[in-house]
């Protein structure tokens, strides 16, 4: 049996960005053989972000992007983080792309675990939406009631029914940005057409 030793003549030291877990180069060279312009989406614990990359030899060009915090500027009130802020997100990269003559991309993921329904699917949901085109299967992609936050919204009208205090604790954050959970569904919607009254005409 041979064992590989993280030293001597045979040892080989990764790429700092495959080492810190960021970077998947094998999955990343298949995306540049490709000659597509990528739709890269990355999640933080409080964020979303999404950018349409174009691949130099002398880095990367981002032509159009699109951040969860910019969200503010359109009168989100919600969470910066969660399935309704994604799908936002991705519809206002979308209509920045195709604004930059972008019509196509292919979704890069990085390192990120995919998971059928998940925020990275509310991106590509909101980008295609926007009318960008990215091959995907429809099935990876959340519903319209989940975007739009239909099970927040029932899920606190139910709590505030049955227990007040509960309901006040849980939705906190909610209520202390002036936003009303049970509201969810109208304030998601209103913001999605400022977006698209804003870049969508």
């Amino acid at each position: 049996m041979i064992w590989m030793t993280s030293q001597g003549p045979r040892f080989r030291v990764q790429f700092r960005r495959k080492r810190e877990g960021r970077t998947d180069y094998r999955h990343r060279l298949k995306i540049l053989r490709s000659n597509k312009l990528r739709l890269v989406v990355r999640l933080s614990l409080k964020h979303v972000s999404a950018q349409i990359v174009k691949f130099s030899p002398t880095g990367d060009i981002t032509l159009a992007s699109a951040h969860s915090k910019q969200l503010a500027e359109f009168g989100w009130k919600n969470g910066t983080s969660n399935l309704p802020s994604a799908y936002l997100v991705g519809l206002l990269c979308g209509y920045r792309a195709l604004k930059s003559g972008v019509k196509e991309a292919t979704l890069d993921i990085g390192m990120s675990h995919p998971t059928r329904g998940g925020k990275i699917f509310a991106v590509l949901k909101g980008a295609v939406d926007a009318g960008l085109q990215v091959q995907h299967d429809e099935e990876v992609l959340p519903s319209d009631e989940r975007v739009r936050g239909l099970s927040i919204s029932q899920h606190a009208e139910k709590l505030r029914k049955k227990d007040e205090k509960e309901y006040q604790l849980r939705f906190s954050s909610y209520l202390s940005r002036g936003l009303n959970p049970e509201q969810i569904l109208e304030h998601f919607n209103s913001v999605k057409q400022e977006i698209i009254k804003q870049f969508g005409g």
